[in-house]
């Protein structure tokens, strides 16, 4: 293919994920290798905890080419998600009787939406030269998002191992398409801007965050109530709060979040109140129910009992209450030794 032809596609490219909803799109090479060494010594100190599909592909996460044969650059697109004032965040987290759930969950599941709109960029760029080689990617194969967005220049990634965009902060989807064609690359590397600042590193509830750019995922709250399938740990429970589903302190905390641009999405707004429900509410879903009214939604995949148990622990952590006494007693012979569990936990916090 010319190299005129492949050139006046990068330039298109960015124009028409901007139509397709996407707030900034990048070109990177394969290439990897500080990646790659951060990523096998972070699993050589087992701070993946549970999650050992991340050693099961070897190479393939850190080196695209060996994921998919043929490929030569990754196009990295993001889109934001965030649809509130922080205050609002804050003032959910601070009220114990309410469930917090990660901002980003709170409407429908966000892989099928970003696929689906980057294999329409994929369509189009194919609608103008031809056939070619491609993946595309959300969160569905051994791929580092992260170090690939930040090659292709849509940010940094801060203390807290997320990425950071000047103008977007850190609320955003990230997407890929691995591709064979040899688009020209960013030359623009995003200086990192974090500077002195650890908000990040002390608001964290567990500590998780145990060093600039280094987190151990066994304290990671999002770790724990979404990737965890056991009993979480004791000594964890209690700095646990009212999240039951993720975590965002460390990027509510984050001054470059100040510069969030609110999303678009009706996709991305909440479901079934999930932004101001009640952990009592919540905490009488059934199983049918639950798998009902979360329908389309990433928090559906926990399935109901990890549901029930991080819960449980909400309910430990809350002011102690009639309502919440009786919430707890109600499944206190729950079929589920994992649930109970976490009930006689949280009664035991109650005094009962």
């Amino acid at each position: 293919m010319p190299t005129t032809c492949i050139e006046t596609l990068a330039q298109q490219i960015p124009q028409w994920a901007n139509e397709l909803g996407f707030q900034q799109i990048g070109i990177s090479d394969t290439h990897l290798s500080l990646a790659e060494e951060y990523l096998f010594d972070w699993l050589a100190k087992g701070y993946h905890g549970d999650m050992h599909w991340m050693e099961k592909h070897g190479y393939k996460r850190s080196r695209p080419a060996e994921l998919i044969p043929g490929t030569l650059r990754v196009i990295s697109a993001r889109m934001n998600y965030w649809l509130e004032d922080s205050e609002v965040a804050w003032a959910n987290l601070h009220d114990s009787q309410r469930a917090y759930v990660s901002r980003y969950a709170l409407g429908r599941d966000y892989h099928k939406l970003l696929r689906q709109r980057l294999q329409a960029l994929a369509d189009k760029m194919r609608e103008n030269i031809g056939e070619f080689g491609y993946r595309v990617f959300v969160d569905s194969a051994p791929v580092l998002e992260k170090p690939l967005a930040e090659k292709a220049g849509l940010g940094w990634i801060g203390k807290h191992t997320n990425l950071l965009n000047r103008q977007g902060g850190s609320y955003f989807f990230l997407g890929e398409i691995y591709t064979d064609l040899p688009l020209p690359v960013n030359n623009t590397t995003a200086e990192n801007h974090c500077g002195t600042c650890r908000a990040c590193i002390d608001v964290c509830p567990t500590q998780a965050i145990i060093a600039p750019y280094e987190l151990d995922a066994r304290k990671c709250i999002s770790y724990l109530t979404i990737e965890h399938e056991g009993a979480i740990p004791l000594e964890l429970r209690s700095l646990m709060g009212n999240r039951i589903y993720g975590c965002d302190d460390c990027q509510l905390v984050c001054p470059w979040n100040r510069f969030a641009q609110l999303s678009s999405e009706t996709d991305f707004r909440p479901r079934h109140h999930l932004d101001t429900a009640t952990l009592i509410e919540l905490f009488a879903w059934d199983e049918p129910t639950f798998l009902r009214k979360l329908q389309g939604s990433a928090i559906r995949r926990i399935g109901h009992l990890r549901w029930l148990r991080n819960i449980a622990v909400a309910l430990g952590n809350a002011v102690r209450s009639d309502e919440v006494i009786a919430a707890l007693q109600a499944k206190r012979q729950h079929p589920s030794a994992l649930v109970r569990e976490h009930i006689e936990w949280a009664l035991a916090r109650h005094g009962r």
